[in-house]
């Protein structure tokens, strides 16, 4: 039986963690909230007190962190994967980081980069996107773990590749939750019907997956954070960065990003990221 060592067990790891397990997988997880780690426990799951614990005896070590920091820390601190992993153990990393921190880390240790998409709900269902960067043969090793918690898997290039394409995913899932809010509050301003707006919208070339699964919550000003406002402006702060390394103008995605940013300023970072909403509506002077 593979081994995993499973660190980060938040909104998004915690579910996939315990997929991980459903399909037959050893997994050990560690989590600073000892509730995160119960919560595997409870499902059938390993609890370890550390990093180390948690990774010594893994064949796959799978990191789900908020951050570029957060994910050089625990890779390669002292008490880290680098120092207590086993010879030959890989890393996937699901965490959303820099490309550059990402092919830093593959300098050191046999890794991949594999950002995911699709929200909690994705992570609860086991149907996330997942963008892989890497070697062929890492990613074909990796390939029956990666099944377990995502339903589009896609290798698109060396390391630091997943990063980009999740930067670019970013951009997108950003500038449509935008414009949904701004559709949405333009629909209240006409006192037209919301929910059957958003069916009809739905089905036709409008629709997209922010209409089908947050416009109802939108609306009702419900912002529950499957993926918080923090962490979507700090994803959009290394398209940002990414952009510029490459030359490429992303004027529609600087417009957003400073509207993420502006709600962040606001205190709303804990919201989740269809708060743009009540942006809109504040600069409507309806909110």
């Amino acid at each position: 039986m593979t081994k995993i060592g499973f660190i980060g067990l938040g909104i998004m790891g915690g579910p996939m963690a315990a997929n991980l397990v459903k399909a037959g997988f050893e997994v050990t997880g560690y989590n600073r909230s000892q509730s995160k780690v119960d919560k595997l426990v409870a499902a059938g799951g390993h609890g370890a007190a550390g990093v180390a614990e948690a990774v010594r005896d893994a064949d796959i070590v799978v990191t789900m962190l908020p951050d570029s920091p957060d994910v050089e820390a625990v890779v390669l601190g002292e008490a880290g994967v680098l120092a207590h992993a086993k010879e030959g153990a890989l890393l996937i990393d699901c965490s959303t980081i820099r490309p550059d921190v990402s092919r830093a880390i593959a300098g050191r240790v046999r890794a991949l980069d594999a950002p995911v998409s699709g929200g909690e709900q994705g992570a609860i269902e086991g149907t996330l996107s997942i963008m892989v960067g890497g070697a062929d043969a890492d990613f074909a090793a990796a390939r029956d773990v990666l099944e377990a918690v995502g339903s589009t898997i896609m290798h698109v290039g060396a390391a630091g590749a997943g990063q980009t394409v999740k930067a670019a995913n970013q951009l997108i899932v950003a500038g449509t939750i935008e414009l949904v809010a701004e559709s949405l509050v333009f629909l209240e301003a006409h006192d037209v019907d919301t929910d059957a707006a958003i069916k009809v919208l739905a089905g036709g070339l409008a629709g997209n997956r922010i209409l089908d699964r947050k416009a109802a919550a939108m609306v009702k000003r419900e912002f529950t954070p499957g993926f918080r406002v923090e962490l979507h402006h700090k994803d959009l702060g290394i398209a940002q960065a990414a952009a510029r390394e490459a030359g490429v103008v992303i004027p529609l995605g600087a417009v957003v990003a400073q509207l993420m940013a502006s709600l962040k300023a606001q205190g709303h970072g804990g919201l989740d990221h269809g708060a743009l909403l009540k942006l809109v509506a504040q600069l409507s002077g309806r909110e």
